[in-house]
């Protein structure tokens, strides 16, 4: 397993035509991975505009215009590459906010169907219902790479501990969340999030959201970020549309659980975190 990696977090701000959103996301892959990039990760609805009325009708299967461009991406690239999220259609016409990831062959290892619905109304600020559109996915998803396993989730999910927890009881390095926090949520809650999961597991937390887009009906936070296992903000961006490359060192993931052995000293003879059974498993690859 390699000690150390390269991570570019591209924070892209979302037009009205997904294959618009194709193309400049193809084009940041490149650049990232121009300037020696190892992982390209990619944020929430990075070809969908954030309204609920959006889902369907930008939604396609597995296998489409989207996931071709992505998988096509890593490949030429020779990256491995979240592919942020995109809305996904099934056979039965439901539809998921999914994040695929593709290795250097372009070759799908991950996917994952947010679990937890964005469904909010918060008083004097912002109002959303995923649910109205979207279903909601049941998988812990986490996979191998060059670099060790790494767990995926989307957005709200992040907010729930549990998740966390078990992508990391499964091997989990690096916690990665395809986002987009709003301009209620994302001053209260953002970093506090990301350095709560990271100083809880002893991991590597990162988001990446949507540049912001003041004329937009759903405005991004942005202020993509990564949080060391010490809980140190190593790294973040603020509301512009950008590319931030950042240098992980992983050895520092082991020796932070040396010092504080937080997982090891867990009472599971009093209390023990509960999984999903068996055949809701994210696939492995």
């Amino acid at each position: 397993m390699r000690a150390a990696m390269r991570i570019a977090l591209v924070q892209m701000k979302t037009v009205a035509g997904k294959e618009e959103n194709y193309r400049k996301a193809t084009e940041f892959v490149a650049r990232a991975a121009g300037d020696g990039a190892d992982l390209v990760m990619l944020p929430e609805m990075f070809a969908c505009p954030y309204e609920t009325k959006n889902f369907p009708i930008y939604a396609e299967e597995e296998g489409g215009a989207g996931f071709l461009s992505l998988s096509e991406a890593a490949r030429k690239n020779r990256v491995y590459l979240v592919g942020g999220s995109l809305p996904e259609k099934d056979n039965e016409g439901r539809i998921y906010n999914t994040s695929y990831v593709f290795d250097r062959e372009g070759r799908r290892i991950a996917k994952h169907r947010k679990m937890h619905l964005f469904d909010i109304d918060v008083r004097g600020g912002q109002h959303f219902r995923e649910s109205d559109t979207l279903s909601a996915g049941d998988s812990v998803t986490v996979f191998d790479t060059e670099f060790g396993r790494m767990g995926l989730n989307i957005c709200y999910d992040f907010r729930f501990p549990e998740l966390a927890r078990l992508m990391v009881l499964r091997g989990a390095k690096l916690l990665l969340c395809p986002a987009a926090f709003n301009m209620t949520t994302g001053p209260a809650h953002w970093e506090l999030m990301f350095r709560s999961r990271a100083v809880d597991n002893q991991v590597y937390a990162i988001g990446v959201a949507p540049a912001r887009d003041e004329e937009s009906s759903y405005i991004s936070y942005a202020n993509s970020l990564v949080v060391s296992p010490w809980g140190d903000v190593i790294a973040r961006l603020d509301e512009k549309e950008q590319i931030k490359q950042v240098d992980l060192d992983l050895t520092r993931i082991e020796a932070v659980r040396e010092q504080l052995p937080l997982l090891k000293q867990r009472r599971t003879d009093v209390y023990e975190i509960g999984c999903l059974n068996e055949r809701k498993e994210a696939e492995m690859p």
